[in-house]
């Protein structure tokens, strides 16, 4: 298994309870492509998470699925898969922090130990974390991977396309001893087509 520093970063809201859903929208687990295809899934915790559109705040939109590079200009240090789901009760948000676009190749790479942020305020390993919705309490709760809580398998790293899939455990931030998993993660992007991709 590669130890290539390839942060993680998975930031979640758990956006269904039992599937609840005021829209009748009931969101699907997209095929594992490596076609560029503009898909995510994944559950955490059992529950499915997707990527949807929402109708946009200050004439910005609320796009389900990004892909930024950062910090720039020119210097790439980390590389985020942003997806949203801005259109359920409860909305959700996953972002998957990778480091060191430059070094990414096919193979399968180490979660580990984070500290629930990312961007450049991530630390510099492979890592996950989420933000999930706990229907029963009624209040969100922040999750975090640890060391060698998972794994990432890139699969198509190329011509603007990254593919592959994913799953982890992660904690509860403020409390070690809750623990839940991200099974059956997958992703499928086109950097170039992605700007125009539509996530209902």
């Amino acid at each position: 298994m590669k130890t290539l520093v390839l942060a993680f970063t998975l930031f979640a809201f758990i956006f269904l309870g039992c599937n609840k859903e005021d829209d009748g929208f009931t969101p699907t687990l997209p095929p594992i492509t490596q076609t560029g295809e503009n898909t995510f899934g994944c559950y955490v915790n059992g529950v499915l998470i997707t990527p949807r559109d929402g109708s946009g705040t200050f004439n910005v939109p609320d796009r389900g699925m990004i892909l930024v590079a950062g910090p720039g200009p020119t210097e790439f240090s980390y590389q985020e898969i942003k997806v949203r789901d801005f259109a359920s009760e409860k909305t959700a948000r996953i972002t998957l922090h990778l480091i060191h676009p430059d070094s990414i190749s096919i193979g399968s790479y180490t979660i580990n130990e984070s500290n629930c942020m990312g961007n450049i305020d991530s630390p510099i390993t492979n890592n996950v974390f989420c933000r999930i919705f706990d229907y029963e309490k009624g209040i969100y709760k922040e999750y975090c991977s640890f060391e060698d809580s998972g794994t990432i398998n890139i699969t198509r790293y190329e011509n603007g396309i990254i593919s592959g899939t994913f799953s982890c455990r992660v904690r509860n931030k403020n409390d070690f001893n809750d623990i839940i998993e991200i099974t059956e993660g997958r992703f499928d992007l086109d950097g170039y087509t992605l700007p125009y991709a539509n996530f209902p």
